[in-house]
């Protein structure tokens, strides 16, 4: 008689999923580091999580630059520089800029497993109990958003010419931003893809670019300013350097014509009738040595 036969699926089986993966867990002793799932599982660029886990597996004092990390991914610096805005905008990380004892400005990372952490307070102990939840977070100072007068309308070329160069950075709606500025600066991308902005950098820099135009500067010569010896890395976005050369503004080109000294006439060239010896002379006749023989031959 044959032995009895189940169909029935054996007990380790039973729990494996059908479909998506299977992790196959292993133990880790050293050489690790732990991240959490929001971090993990964060919606977004991949770039995004593949820096932040990059940034937490190394140790302190380890430099996080664009151009350091660049050197580690094969992303350029474009995609390098979305990446830290948007661990900056999660808060897991934040640049603070500090000043030394010797009057040095310096620029320190701080990177956050949990957002809302303090940098100052240092490395927590071990817990005995559950840990604590995290604190919440500094808010941000938010951008202020200021209608300003379009250049269209009647304001005195004077008094637009006159602005801070802190009133010509002021944020504002691009809708608002006049439309020339704003065709300036967003072809440099031409010139050189790294300076490709953002809708929020071109509303920072449209209102001086509006500015050299009413100077009466052509785009070209603005672009040509704003493109010349950049140089081959940005530490940071390249709207900085736009808006360092974009800080002062040129003189308008007058509206009235100025009078200038008016050179003395030069009489044309002519040539003697009695010696055809050339001189200058504004009619026709002698030279002055032929005239003064002919007063000398006159009174003898």
């Amino acid at each position: 008689m044959a032995d009895p036969q189940s169909n029935a699926p054996l007990r380790a089986d039973a729990g494996a999923p059908t479909s998506g993966v299977i992790h196959v867990r292993t133990r880790l002793t050293a050489d690790f580091t732990v991240i959490s799932n929001a971090l993990a599982q964060m919606r977004g660029s991949a770039v995004t999580v593949g820096v932040a886990a990059y940034i937490a597996s190394l140790p302190d004092g380890t430099p996080v630059t664009i151009p350091a990390l660049c050197k580690h991914f094969s992303e350029g610096e474009i995609l390098i520089s979305r990446a830290l805005r948007e661990l900056e905008e999660a808060g897991y990380l934040e640049r603070r800029r500090e000043r030394t004892s010797t009057g040095h400005v310096r620029t320190r990372t701080y990177f956050y497993d949990v957002p809302g952490g303090d940098p100052d307070s240092g490395p927590d102990p071990e817990p005995d109990g559950p840990p604590d939840p995290p604190r919440p977070r500094r808010p941000r100072k938010q951008p202020v958003v200021v209608a300003v007068t379009p250049p269209s309308a009647a304001v005195p070329e004077t008094a637009r010419a006159s602005s801070s160069p802190a009133e010509a950075e002021t944020p504002v709606p691009l809708a608002d931003a006049d439309p020339k500025a704003v065709a300036v600066l967003t072809g440099l991308r031409r010139v050189d893809p790294r300076l490709t902005l953002s809708a929020r950098e071109t509303a920072r820099l449209a209102p001086a670019v509006a500015q050299w135009l009413a100077a009466g500067l052509m785009p070209t010569h603005i672009t040509d300013h704003l493109t010349a010896r950049l140089p081959d890395y940005f530490l940071t976005r390249p709207v900085g350097i736009l808006a360092y050369r974009l800080k002062e503004t040129p003189l308008p080109v007058p509206t009235r014509s100025v009078d200038l000294p008016t050179r003395p006439m030069v009489a044309p060239m002519r040539n003697c009738d009695g010696c055809e010896r050339a001189f200058r002379s504004a009619e026709p006749g002698r030279c002055r040595d032929c005239r003064a023989g002919d007063q000398l031959r006159a009174v003898g």
